[in-house]
């Protein structure tokens, strides 16, 4: 693990400070790694007295793909009808097993606006299996996942299938308030003069279209515009936001050429040819990305495009059952789903902030500490909010101000952190996104034999964290 991230490091600029800086935490964290290897950690159970053991059986995620590509004729249901397939195809799980199945999205279709139930029934799924759409931002997947945990916990159900899926080629752009009006009013009317007579009443501004933006209702801005202010307030950089785009393509190449995204099912895209693998992963240059203009925060601001997640299609599937279950059918887990928490913080200054509430929130509740943490996945809308949150979590003075706490949480070592890429170069397809960390972490877990995982993921009007435990061999 430490030489991966050395070497994907020394491909960094040389003059970088953050890369120099980053590289010489990665060495003085060897020998407490290497001490971690010759003294095995003890296996502290965190099973729940009275309460069943949910695992992760298997997750899988068509590719991501750039907007407007290979998926732009398709409809949402079509992606998570065919992540659905692949789970169903991997794991050979009877359809008739599935007690229930939630999906999360962001932008709904509103012609399946229960976009669950259109995948399941496309899939094959029996008319009589019970499914819903939840929606939370960009954790909705991670909302049904912990959704169908509470369904197996509570005893209602022993196999959920949980998922997300974003189609952002083809959002809904409606009419003008004023068109719609007048157009609902025109259905109406009864007679040719009342239908003439609203004719005549429409006006030239009334076909101007609302297009849709991915902004906070209550302040009428965009994620990018709170990434942009939270970089401001804990002085990350430009350079350090590009440096750290940067890390996260090389390393999200390094693994999918080196076999390690198994997730990824291929796609065979009706009227195209399969795709197998996302198409976001594109190392730059610093050169390159610093010809960038401001994308927000225009003149001076600091997030641009290259160091900010780009609009995604892509849809996600994952199969939980109670451990008793899985081990019944003949399955062996990947992970247990240990424990998780939501918090939320003011939509405005603090919109992104959420891993540094959660993270000590869920750890406190499991009674571990971040050292106990082997594997970390953190969802990266932007670079800057990446780095404000690892920033705040090692801070004292956050902790103490902001917090209630009397130190830092500590952060996470980046030998630990996002070492098969993230959300900056795999892509964000808003309501999958959830998915995808939770079986990148089980993965990671089994390839480095960690024993605990940490997934964070922070979204417009809340925020995550997940914790999972590796299966014992």
């Amino acid at each position: 693990m430490s030489s991966m991230l050395t070497h994907a490091i020394r491909n960094l600029p040389a003059s970088s400070a953050w890369a120099a800086r980053v590289f010489a935490r990665s060495l003085s964290c060897s020998s407490q790694l290497q001490a971690a290897a010759v003294q095995p950690k003890s296996k502290k159970t965190l099973a729940k007295s009275g309460v069943k053991n949910i695992v992760v059986v298997e997750g899988v995620r068509i590719p991501f793909l750039q907007s407007g590509t290979s998926y732009a004729d398709l409809m949402p249901h079509d992606l998570a009808r065919a992540a659905l397939q692949g789970l169903l195809n991997r794991t050979s799980v009877p359809r008739d097993v599935v007690d229930y199945i939630v999906y999360g999205t962001v932008i709904q279709e509103v012609k399946t606006s229960n976009v669950a139930r259109e995948a399941a029934l496309g899939a094959g799924f029996s008319d009589k299996t019970p499914a819903h759409t939840v929606t939370m931002a960009c954790i909705s997947s991670n909302q049904a996942m912990t959704t169908g945990v509470g369904m197996i916990a509570a005893g209602q159900c022993d196999v959920v299938v949980a998922g997300g899926v974003e189609l952002m080629s083809d959002v809904p752009i409606r009419h003008s308030r004023k068109m719609r009006k007048t157009m609902l009013t025109l259905n109406r009317a009864k007679t040719l003069g009342q239908k003439l007579s609203l004719i005549s009443k429409i006006r030239p501004d009334y076909f101007a279209p609302e297009l849709p933006a991915v902004a906070e209702f209550s302040t009428s801005e965009t994620m990018g515009h709170s990434a942009d202010r939270l970089a401001a307030a804990f002085a990350v950089s430009r350079l350090e936001q590009d440096e750290y785009a940067l890390r996260s393509h090389t390393l999200a190449k390094k693994a999918q050429d080196g076999g390690l995204l198994l997730d990824v099912v291929p796609f065979k895209v009706p009227g195209k040819k399969t795709v197998t693998k996302d198409n976001g992963i594109r190392p730059s240059s610093m050169e390159q990305m610093g010809k960038l203009k401001p994308a927000f925060v225009k003149p001076f601001g600091t997030v641009t495009a290259a160091n900010s997640s780009f609009l995604t299609d892509g849809a996600s599937a994952i199969l939980l059952m109670s451990e008793e279950k899985a081990l019944a059918m003949g399955y062996k887990p990947k992970a247990y789903l240990r424990d998780f928490v939501y918090v939320s913080q003011d939509p405005k200054d603090q919109l992104l902030l959420g891993p540094t509430y959660a993270t000590p929130k869920v750890l406190e509740k499991a009674g571990l500490t971040m050292a106990d943490i082997d594997v970390f996945e953190f969802h990266e809308a932007f670079a800057g909010q990446i780095l404000a949150n690892l920033k705040a979590m090692d801070s004292d003075w956050f902790a103490q101000n902001y917090m209630g706490r009397k130190s830092k949480v500590g952060a996470p070592p980046l030998e630990k952190f996002n070492t098969w890429g993230g959300s900056l170069s795999l892509g964000h397809p808003f309501g999958a996104t959830g998915c995808r960390l939770v079986i990148t972490a089980a993965h990671r877990l089994k390839k480095e034999g960690g024993q605990y995982g940490l997934v964070a993921a922070c979204a417009a009007g809340g925020q995550v964290v997940m914790l999972c435990g590796s299966v014992p061999s």
